[in-house]
């Protein structure tokens, strides 16, 4: 199995990026891997576990992780194997929803993270709502932020289009897919810090793939597992909020779900925000805010 680690040098003098590295060693199929991870405010009782998505790594939450800290929070902030500063697989087989699953429990488990307030946008929340449905009582709240947990009925019009592109583009460059999910702007510096794990084609195999594991059908036995998720999800009675993003072509509506079947999500301050796929970028301090009103 090969494995591919971006050189240090590509995130040297990242914009608003200075936070300490953490690694996590995760034996798979015979393999060590290197899981990257921020841990912040690591004296607080009350933790905040920021789950990124596709083409994102933790660079993402950098407006958020500070705030997060002064309001008394633990922040755990990893980087999906095959994203940011993690290892990156070159093998597309490599790469499963369940795998994506199992590799964050490990984060979790290894860090016996309890008390956890789960954000969870994109992957993040495919990926986090599996964990926290079959493990609540890790975890005292949830905030989702344009997500999903789908159960193979289809998808958005906006996302098949996502997944059309990702699979089509010769050069798929992630910060510019970033730029293009968020409403405002993102600079020179902010693009080339997207961009940073990335050096090559050979380094994004695990942002190809992802659009191709989202269960389309209800035979797909990611489908099923989430089917089972959402039932354990009519169980979950912590703090529930959604913030969703109106701009969001692949998410939106779908807030709804958890409104309608979470118990903790009972009158509850959800929001649609002015925000595009990536809420991160546009509205971070109301992200921030809901978390700390949990």
């Amino acid at each position: 199995m090969k494995v591919l680690r971006t050189p240090e040098k590509y995130f040297e003098n990242l914009k608003d990026f200075n936070f300490a590295p953490n690694y996590l060693t995760i034996l798979f199929q015979g393999h060590q891997l290197q899981m990257h991870y921020l841990d912040e405010g690591s004296n607080q009782e009350e933790v905040v576990l920021l789950l990124h998505g596709e083409p994102t790594w933790s660079y993402l939450y950098r407006h958020m992780i500070t705030p997060l800290v002064d309001g008394g929070k633990r922040v755990i902030a990893p980087d999906l194997i095959g994203f940011g500063k993690s290892d990156k697989l070159i093998t597309a087989e490599h790469y499963s929803y369940e795998n994506h699953v199992a590799w964050v429990q490990c984060l979790i488990e290894a860090l016996d993270l309890k008390n956890i307030i789960l954000f969870a946008q994109d992957w993040g929340g495919l990926i986090g709502l599996r964990i926290l449905a079959h493990h609540q009582d890790r975890f005292s709240g949830l905030v989702v932020s344009n997500s999903d947990l789908p159960v193979g009925q289809g998808a958005t019009k906006g996302f098949m289009q996502w997944l059309a592109f990702s699979q089509q583009v010769e050069n798929f460059n992630c910060g510019k897919i970033v730029n293009q999910g968020s409403m405002k702007a993102l600079d020179a510096d902010e693009i080339a810090a997207y961009n940073a794990p990335f050096p090559d084609e050979s380094y994004k195999v695990g942002p190809r793939v992802f659009p191709r594991l989202f269960p389309l059908i209800a035979s797909d036995p990611e489908a099923q597992e989430n089917v089972l998720a959402w039932e354990k999800l009519r169980g979950f009675s912590q703090p529930t909020i959604t913030v969703f993003g109106t701009h969001d072509e692949a998410f939106i509506g779908a807030e709804k779900n958890f409104i309608d079947i979470v118990p903790g999500a009972k009158d509850r301050m959800h929001q649609i925000i002015n925000a595009g796929h990536f809420s991160q970028e546009n509205q971070p301090q109301a992200l921030v805010e809901a978390i700390l009103t949990i």
